[in-house]
């Protein structure tokens, strides 16, 4: 048994959730403009560990979403899962953010999964999934054109913040959009978190950095 926080706030949405053996145990999230994850996260935290009558020191392991997304959010969200995991001594998890938000989708087998974050004027972070939420391309700032995935022939679903710009530029038959916006949720992290727990795959607490992808780009 596993008892695992998992912390999503790589974008607009604060998202918290308390899992036991990857299977969701209570959840507090909002969404909002004006980022208001500093003044929301510790409170979501401590609310779930008190409604659901658990000590923090019962937790075997912190989950965070390391990006890529607003630089902000990741600091927040990263910060306050180290610190959970060095006052604790418990293991910390890092999940992709972009799995996260591929996950809230089921498609069929010969299409592809393309979550997207916004990244500001015509630009997102994208990565391609499969129909079982396996990785095929590596994680990418993309300038979305009229010729942005001309190369591929299979249908796609464009997801998260940063579709919604695209609907006028890619709007041939193969893409396909959702008609609300969907953002990263704990709630998707929880059997990931799971899985990495019980492989060990862990994070060194006092190194880990998030995946801002913008950033380490530049510096390429």
């Amino acid at each position: 048994m596993a008892l695992i926080l998992n912390i999503e706030t790589a974008t607009k949405k604060c998202s918290v959730a308390l899992a036991k053996s990857g299977k969701l145990i209570a959840i507090k999230e909002i969404a909002e403009e004006n980022f208001s994850h500093a003044e929301k996260l510790h409170v979501f935290i401590e609310s779930l560990l008190k409604e659901n009558a658990i000590d923090i020191k019962e937790l075997n392991a912190v989950a965070v979403s390391k990006g890529p997304g607003s630089y902000t959010g990741l600091r927040i969200g990263v910060s306050a899962a180290k610190g959970l995991c060095y006052a604790l001594e418990i293991p910390l998890i890092a999940i992709d953010t972009l799995e996260v938000i591929a996950r809230q989708l089921v498609i069929e087998h010969d299409a592809l999964i393309v979550p997207m974050i916004d990244a500001r004027r015509m630009e997102v972070f994208a990565r391609f999934y499969d129909a079982d939420y396996k990785a095929v391309s590596e994680t990418k700032a993309i300038i979305i054109d009229k010729d942005t995935f001309n190369h591929i022939d299979k249908k796609m679903y464009l997801i998260g913040d940063g579709a919604p710009k695209c609907k006028e530029i890619l709007n041939t038959s193969k893409f396909l959009y959702c008609e609300e916006i969907i953002f990263p949720s704990a709630n998707e992290m929880t059997a990931i978190s799971y899985e990495k727990y019980q492989k060990s795959d862990i994070e060194d607490v006092a190194y880990f950095e998030p995946f801002y992808l913008k950033d380490f780009m530049l510096n390429k």
